[in-house]
């Protein structure tokens, strides 16, 4: 092999990992079944290696359901969608000690839906009848947010604003 075949080999071989080395962090245009913009999710992840999902939310059948985004093994985005026949007290679930809806911090915010944003998620419930119920209540969890961290308050704020509405889209609420 001459020194021009060899740069070429090298060439395309750096060109080959580069590209899937950038595929592999790339950020989903799309969280458990919502389209939304990767530049509002990327302030939420601890990390964007090898991103995937693991959900049982399955909107025809409006059934209370996780789904998970994972980095590798680690939970980086935790959401419960659940389907009531009544209004569900927000503050009362965010002091929820369990794994379920439990947010650090809760404060209302000024928003078209009824939301609380904490310092590591979020909960936002609106009228949505489908077959699982009369509303609708979303759950965020930010598990990767260190317990004395203040700082994602915004931004999570900003993904549910982005998100919740979008997520309502799908549901097909009459």
């Amino acid at each position: 092999m001459n020194v021009r075949q060899f740069l070429i080999v090298l060439t395309i071989s750096v060109l080959a990992i580069s590209c899937s080395s950038a595929a592999r962090h790339e950020l989903p245009g799309a969280i458990c079944g919502t389209p939304v913009n990767p530049e509002v999710t990327r302030p939420l992840l601890a990390s964007t290696d090898d991103l995937h999902e693991f959900t049982r939310v399955d909107r025809s059948e409006a059934i209370t359901a996780p789904c998970v985004l994972l980095a590798g093994r680690d939970p980086v985005l935790e959401f419960r969608f659940s389907w009531d026949d009544m209004a569900r007290d927000l503050m009362y679930l965010a002091a929820d000690t369990g794994s379920i809806s439990g947010i650090r911090k809760p404060r209302k915010i000024e928003f078209t839906y009824k939301t609380i944003v904490g310092t590591d998620g979020a909960i936002a419930i609106a009228p949505c009848k489908t077959n699982g119920g009369k509303y609708f209540t979303l759950t965020l969890q930010v598990p990767q947010i260190g317990l004395m961290d203040q700082t994602h308050r915004k931004d999570i704020e900003k993904f549910m604003r982005a998100y919740f509405p979008a997520t309502l889209k799908t549901l097909g609420c009459r």
